[in-house]
């Protein structure tokens, strides 16, 4: 089928340079770059989350690092009765 489009030049040139580049026909690369936008879009590649990591002292002697959520909770024991000490 014949149809007449308007492109800009910018892109027309892109598309001339691809279709050189791969070494195929101008309308070749035209019917590749239509086909490609009108396919299901490809699901969004898995990103990889970095997390910030911060250095957070030495550990207190006594302390198994295998048993954090334990210190966790001490600590904040500890913290409470500070406060409850101060009066707060």
């Amino acid at each position: 089928m014949r149809t007449t489009i308007d492109l800009d030049e910018a892109l027309l040139e892109r598309l001339r340079t691809a279709a050189h580049l791969e070494g195929v026909s101008f309308k070749a690369m035209l019917h590749r770059v239509i086909l490609r936008g009108l396919r299901e879009p490809e699901p969004a590649r898995e990103h990889r989350y970095e997390p910030r990591t911060y250095r957070m002292g030495a550990v207190r002697e006594g302390y198994d690092l295998v048993k954090a959520r334990w210190i966790a909770d001490d600590l904040e024991d500890e913290e409470i009765l500070r406060k409850m000490n101060e009066g707060r």
